[in-house]
């Protein structure tokens, strides 16, 4: 008898728990909520921010702000300097501890996979991080015969011979690049650009359209658009592309597809915000 009541015991509570997981959003500890959009405001502001400031980015009352922001700081998720606030060491901590990618796909994987069907190309997610670190971390493809196909998925690109790494290049200014990379730039096919100049000629087309090509510069016969996705505030947290032949997407349909691009990496973009 007790091992029946045991069990019936067991399956009530794992009723209780599936009811629950269904509860609406009600039961979230609203507190909670408002310290992480806290923390992810002081991501914004590397040289700290004032709590009159950052409640009002957050949308909240200053004692509000001021109250998880003291509870945030003896926890060591926020540091006070003077009057202006950053994110702590906990933060620091817990962010070498976490898979930089976890969930991200989940998100995205639809989105990708949606345009992937509309266009019958290969779409690709590249993850881009600080100081232009980037990864590709998901992909979707075509049903069209000739794709391409798991070539860079969890690899990277070069970053002058890329859609993804001109639209990373094209975050810093002239004068860095400059500085940063040699005159000669290394060669994939006749068609590289190998000159820093022509490179930065290049990168000031990709600031003004919003937008980077690829035209057999990597791969010949290998064609590519690629479209930025930014946070709220403005910067450059991934890159989403398009990967095809040449023949097929250099054509008269090349403006519709930049076009589905955009509307790709904006829906990617509310799908991380």
């Amino acid at each position: 008898m007790v091992a029946i009541r045991s069990a019936a015991a067991e399956e009530a509570l794992v009723e209780d728990d599936a009811a629950t997981s269904q509860e609406p959003d009600d039961l979230a500890n609203k507190s909670v909520i408002k310290a992480t959009v806290l923390l992810k405001e002081l991501g914004h502001h590397r040289q700290g921010i004032t709590v009159t400031d950052l409640a009002q980015a957050g949308d909240m009352t200053r004692p509000t702000a001021f109250r998880l922001l003291l509870g945030l700081e003896q926890t060591g998720f926020v540091q006070r300097i003077d009057n202006r606030y950053v994110l702590g060491w906990q933060v620091a901590r817990l962010g070498r501890l976490a898979n930089p990618h976890a969930g991200v796909v989940a998100r995205i994987q639809p989105i990708l996979d949606e345009y992937a069907r509309r266009i019958n190309e290969t779409f690709s997610f590249v993850m881009v991080h600080d100081e232009g670190d980037h990864k590709v971390i998901a992909e979707a493809l075509g049903s069209r015969y000739l794709s391409v196909s798991h070539q860079y998925l969890g690899g990277i690109y070069p970053l002058h011979a890329s859609a993804t790494g001109k639209l990373i290049l094209a975050e810093q200014s002239d004068d860095r690049i400059a500085a940063e990379l040699p005159e000669t730039l290394d060669s994939h096919t006749p068609f590289t650009i190998t000159s820093r100049d022509a490179l930065l000629r290049e990168l000031g087309k990709v600031r003004d359209q919003g937008y980077a090509i690829l035209d057999n510069e990597l791969e010949e016969g290998l064609f590519a658009v690629g479209c930025p996705i930014r946070d709220s505030a403005g910067e450059l947290i991934g890159v989403i592309t398009v990967n095809g032949p040449t023949q097929r997407l250099k054509s008269e349909r090349l403006p519709e597809t930049i076009h589905e691009v955009r509307q790709a990496a904006d829906k990617v973009a509310a799908a991380l915000a």
